[in-house]
């Protein structure tokens, strides 16, 4: 996992690199994100898709943020533990956990 400050740094930056992925999704869902899209403000509707995506993700980093998690994690990444290490273990941690 990447710091916090590495993270903001990132996002601070304009016309971040995208990347295309696919998704399936019900279509009466994508319906919906069409119709809602233009009423919140959004250009389209996967506009809207990454805002909802962003809002959680942040929840989840804040979550995260600060933790003994972080902590750990900061101090793994310190003795060279590399980052797909440490984001499976905390994957593997959180399936045990719910």
């Amino acid at each position: 996992m990447k710091s916090i400050s590495e993270r903001i740094r990132r996002r601070m930056v304009k016309d971040r690199p995208m990347t295309t992925i696919s998704i399936r999704l019900p279509e009466d869902v994508i319906d919906d994100l069409k119709e809602i899209a233009p009423m919140l403000g959004f250009s389209g509707y996967q506009p809207l898709i990454r805002s909802y995506i962003g809002q959680g993700l942040r929840v989840d980093l804040e979550k995260l943020g600060g933790t003994h998690v972080q902590l750990l994690t900061d101090s793994l990444r310190e003795q060279g533990i590399p980052d797909e290490v440490i984001s499976n273990a905390i994957a593997a941690a959180h399936l045990r956990v719910a």
